[in-house]
């Protein structure tokens, strides 16, 4: 399937307003259903928490490496990496800033925050 024009926000290590473990389960099955069904966005933008998830230790490194293979633009907020002292832990994805958030929102047809 072709990308859509959806963005994807991620702004949590996880998914939803739970403990942490079931955030983690939510986000790993959210983005496996999705990779499985073939039902790609064009791109993923993780900015504050969710830069967390893109560097190494994450649980869903292997399926956001995947997305990124199948040609979505998944984007790590710098300043949110630079706060956290995560820059050196990058494990997927491209490191921006704001303007390359701003661009992909401004592009997408359809944002869906996690």
């Amino acid at each position: 399937m072709l990308q859509s024009e959806t963005l994807v926000t991620i702004t949590r290590a996880g998914m939803g307003h739970a403990d942490e473990a079931l955030q983690q389960s939510l986000l790993t099955t959210w983005l496996t259903l999705t990779l499985e069904n073939d039902m790609l966005p064009g791109a993923v933008a993780c900015y504050t928490d969710g830069v967390k998830v893109a560097c190494e230790g994450s649980p869903v490194i292997e399926q956001l490496r995947e997305l990124e293979s199948r040609g979505v633009h998944v984007i790590l907020c710098k300043t949110c990496l630079d706060r956290f002292g995560l820059a050196d832990q990058v494990a997927v994805g491209v490191i921006g800033g704001m303007g390359d958030i701003i661009a992909a929102q401004t592009k997408a047809k359809k944002v869906v925050a996690l």
